[in-house]
């Protein structure tokens, strides 16, 4: 079966954000005053092969923690669908 994540790492919380920092800066500067804050991450999509769902997902996970997200400073969530062809 095929699947495709779908794959958000954004900075945890805690963590300062310089780059949704200067965004926000970026913003007000154009005059649009009403965002409150934004944090800036990283959004991954990746293709993959796995006998089923269950599969496809931890192959996602291992993937995640081992190389796409640094877990120190980054959190991560993901969508999971099965890839269908239609005709």
């Amino acid at each position: 079966m095929k699947f495709i994540a779908e794959i958000d790492v954004m900075p945890l919380k805690e963590i300062l954000d310089p780059q949704g920092k200067a965004v926000k800066l970026g913003l007000g500067n154009l005059g649009i005053q009403s965002v409150e804050d934004v944090r800036v991450g990283r959004h991954i999509q990746l293709h993959l092969e796995a006998a089923d769902e269950a599969s496809a997902k931890s192959i996602v996970e291992e993937a995640c923690k081992q190389l796409l997200v640094n877990r120190i400073v980054e959190s991560y969530t993901y969508y999971l669908a099965e890839f269908v062809l239609s005709n």
